[in-house]
């Protein structure tokens, strides 16, 4: 029996034939396949009889029974059942449970991946941070949990392209070059003259130190040298805001995070892509002017009230850009645009989907979609640490990789949902022990290592081992585990929610360690051995996975 690895889509393909025999007026009725919270009301619950009962107008469980009978013939379905007022039940047979082993390791590092996106192009844009300092603690949850949901994406089938938007303009940007040029020529932050507004990081300086030195900074793809004069206030913007982009450049290389596109503010009013985004919006007729300003009427596209797009000094308002942004990567083909910003951003996105609407270029309702991450509350010995002194007031992302290293970072900040206040707990990420969730995962994958490398036979070899003495509740619950991965991936890929990852390899682990902790793996009976060093080979595969999505290493010692 070849193995299938994927039930619940196996299954949907099963119940859609179904549906096109019992009503081929209703083939596109949504195939829901669910797990059922008891184990006796089988492996997996279709609902398609109650949900087709009033347009049919039939009892639900008559069409159950149709269904059942139109059902094509599958070597993995042991029995079909209907409970209550007309739920379809499926039981799995117990062989093709336990030949998910050989699935598992046929298919390698492509275990669990699926193909609901259909290679559609979909571009996440993310930590996008300011080119005014080091990233902080909320920029690196911004890059851990959009890197993940990017590789989430690339497992369910999507064409994924990664993006990094940048301001490189505004009064942030001004605040930047005053605060650098006055280290350029000996003012220091504790100097009266110092601007409230300006950054008083240590990196300030090695900014201006790095200017008059003239050296060259290579940074996206820009290559800027300092001229050295420190009057020149635009030599110096331009400067320090490719020396900083750098400077996140590396910090996100060392997280393991890298982009395929860099975007600049600047390019879309450089480029014109602002100005023919403003006549286009003026030509839909959803613009006006009232006292010196141009507005936009957002309260068309559900906003509570209208916007100014241009202010009365000629400037144009923030959320502009950013339409004219999101309609060139509408024009650049992406069917899907997700940005995964801090929960601050929310006020944007109603104004920048209406813009969009109000261009009337096809651009689907509800377009972008926003993942929105809350703040990062970063802890030591029990007190909250706020100050870095590179800095010089919030905790760097460098902080915590250097603290605890890139694994236990990533793993941590991406491990929750988005949408919930995070607690950095920096003793817990350090420390070697069970209640530490990364390192309780890899540990059980540095285990299998282990009792692999002590038996010491080609691993390939197991693809064949005899899997029907799988039956123990242990072996079971990690069949069924397994079974349930490439369904994560689905659905973590449509909630937008790559910590169900996380959630599901620290219950994989747990599965493991119980079965380690009860078991003998190197025991006489050959076949019984092979069979469970084959089992532990398939949850290691599965654990380096699912790991790799994460971005999490899969250690075979510890």
């Amino acid at each position: 029996m070849s193995a299938v690895l994927n039930f619940k889509s196996h299954l949907s393909d099963l119940f859609a034939q179904a549906l096109r025999e019992v009503a081929p007026e209703h083939v596109g009725a949504t195939v829901l396949i669910e797990r059922p919270k008891q184990t006796a009301h089988g492996d997996y619950a279709c609902n398609l009889g109650m949900q087709l009962a009033k347009p049919l107008r039939k009892s639900p469980r008559d069409i159950a029974n149709a269904l059942i009978a139109a059902l094509p013939k599958s070597e993995v379905i042991e029995k079909v059942e209907i409970a209550g007022a007309g739920f379809i039940n499926v039981f799995i047979t117990t062989a093709a449970k336990q030949d998910v082993v050989h699935g598992v390791l046929q298919a390698g590092a492509g275990y669990g991946h699926v193909h609901v996106g259909g290679g559609r192009k979909v571009g996440v844009e993310f930590v996008s941070a300011n080119p005014t300092g080091p990233l902080h603690v909320g920029h690196g949850r911004g890059a851990a949990v959009g890197d993940c949901l990017c590789n989430v994406l690339h497992a369910a089938g999507w064409n994924v392209t990664r993006e990094f938007y940048y301001n490189d303009a505004g009064a942030q940007i001004d605040n930047l070059t005053l605060s650098v040029q006055l280290r350029c020529k000996g003012v220091t932050p504790d100097d009266p003259s110092w601007p409230e507004s300006g950054y008083r990081g240590d990196y300030i300086m090695d900014v201006a130190r790095s200017y008059v030195a003239k050296e060259t900074i290579e940074a996206d793809d820009q290559h800027i040298t300092g001229k050295g004069d420190v009057n020149d206030a635009e030599a110096i913007r331009h400067f320090a805001v490719a020396y900083l982009r750098r400077e996140q450049d590396l910090d996100l290389r060392a997280f393991q995070v890298e982009f395929d596109v860099f975007s600049l503010e600047s390019a879309l009013y450089t480029g014109g892509k602002v100005e023919e985004t403003v006549k286009q919006l003026i030509a839909s007729g959803h613009t006006y002017e009232q006292e010196g300003a141009l507005w936009l009427r957002t309260t068309d596209f559900g906003d509570d009230k209208d916007r100014v797009m241009r202010k009365t000094d000629g400037g144009y308002t923030y959320f502009v850009p950013d339409v004219a942004y999101h309609l060139e990567k509408w024009k650049r083909g992406f069917v899907r645009v997700i940005n995964e910003q801090g929960s601050d951003h929310h006020s944007t996105i109603t104004r920048v989907r209406a813009g969009l609407q109000a261009l009337d270029a096809g651009i689907p309702k509800g377009w972008p979609d926003y993942v929105l991450h809350q703040m990062v509350t970063v802890l030591k010995n029990g007190e909250e640490v706020k100050i870095s002194k590179r800095a010089g007031s919030y905790v760097t992302l460098r902080d915590l990789i250097d603290e605890v290293g890139c694994d236990a970072t990533r793993y941590f900040l991406a491990a929750r949902h988005p949408d919930s206040q995070l607690v950095f707990d920096i003793d817990l990420a350090k420390s070697q022990s069970n209640d530490n969730p990364v390192y309780y995962i890899q540990y059980a994958h540095a285990r299998i290592s282990t009792v692999l490398a002590q038996w010491g036979g080609e691993r390939l070899s197991l693809i064949n081992a005899e899997v029907s003495v799988l039956d123990s509740e242990y072996e079971t619950a990690l069949l069924q585990r397994m079974i349930d991965y490439p369904q994560v991936i689905e659905t973590a890929a449509e909630d937008l929610a790559p910590h169900l990852v996380a959630f599901y390899l620290k219950e994989l682990a747990a599965d493991f360690h119980s079965y380690y902790n009860a078991s003998r793996f190197l025991v006489e009976d050959e076949k019984l051995k092979l069979a469970r060093l084959a089992l532990i080979a398939a949850v290691a595969q599965v654990l380096k996975n699912g790991l790799a999505l994460l971005g999490v290493s899969a250690p075979e010692k510890m």
